[in-house]
């Protein structure tokens, strides 16, 4: 470049010697013109030779990302050939699972028949009772406690303090209960007496409290049996004072916890060994 403007600038001193003022100053507005089209051709030919030096820099970076990716290729082909196994073998046992799941879903199915059904026969049977012993005297209380029909008998309803021998007015609601057992034959009736935390004193063959509700719990037992019953569905069984309702610290929380308790029990065995069946296997396979 610099011998090319030296070169002009000869030039122009050489033909302004011998050429005409008119004819040297075209001359040098010529030699303007071309350097000025010099000049952009240079800022062309930087331009140019950083935009080669940033695509020279692109295409680096594009060959290193293809050997990469290159390479990722290799490594997935490689493990696509173990996962093939893998995958066949999942198959395998995704296969096993849904089956289990089937057989986990009818064992629920199951299940839920036995326990809707047992809750069916608890709700008729308190529906029974209700209709039969009725609602109108608080000293009886029918309800389900654990998913158990009981009926509730206050103390002064069945017995004199301290006696063991039943009311007249038991015997009528006995009645009623029995009529209710007598239609349900596969069904079971136990007494559990209750006391209060009185200690028993009269003497006799009762030595405790533990005596005293025992007897009371047979002498219902033998009432429903002449009302009935049979002796293989009934039950007699005695908590004494160890299972309060309330604290014995009053009169009236004492009368509370003289009680005769007698539960419903429907005998369907087989639903209770089907589940017990079927949650410990559950469980196992858990």
């Amino acid at each position: 470049m610099k011998k090319l403007m030296i070169f002009s600038a000869v030039a122009l001193l050489t033909l302004s010697s011998c050429v005409s003022k008119k004819d040297f100053m075209a001359l040098e507005t010529k030699q303007k013109e071309t350097q000025d089209l010099l000049n952009t051709a240079t800022v062309k030919l930087n331009s140019c030779l950083a935009d080669e030096a940033a695509s020279a820099a692109r295409i680096k970076e594009l060959r290193e990302r293809l050997a990469d990716m290159k390479s990722n290729n290799l490594a997935l082909i490689e493990s696509t050939k173990d996962m093939t196994v893998l995958t066949t073998q999942g198959a395998k046992n995704v296969e096993k699972s849904l089956e289990s799941l089937k057989e986990k879903d009818l064992r629920i199915t199951r299940l839920q028949d036995a326990l809707t059904k047992k809750d069916s026969v608890t709700l008729a049977l308190v529906t029974s009772l209700k209709k039969e012993v009725g609602l109108n005297d608080e000293d009886i209380e029918i309800n389900v406690e654990k998913s158990v029909v009981f009926i509730s008998l206050s103390d002064k309803l069945l017995f004199k303090t301290g006696s063991y021998n039943i009311s007249d007015r038991a015997n009528t609601i006995l009645g009623k209960v029995a009529t209710v057992i007598n239609g349900k034959p596969n069904f079971e009736a136990m007494v559990e007496g209750h006391t209060d935390n009185v200690p028993y004193n009269r003497g006799g063959v009762l030595l405790d409290n533990w005596d005293l509700s025992v007897k009371r719990s047979t002498s219902i037992v033998r009432a429903l049996q002449e009302l009935g019953v049979k002796p293989e569905q009934l039950i007699a069984a005695g908590r004494g004072d160890h299972l309060p309702l309330v604290a014995n610290d009053s009169p009236t929380n004492k009368a509370i916890n003289r009680r005769t308790k007698i539960y419903i029990l429907p005998k369907i065995d087989q639903f209770y060994e089907m589940i017990e069946t079927e949650m410990k296997s559950l469980s196992q396979e858990n």
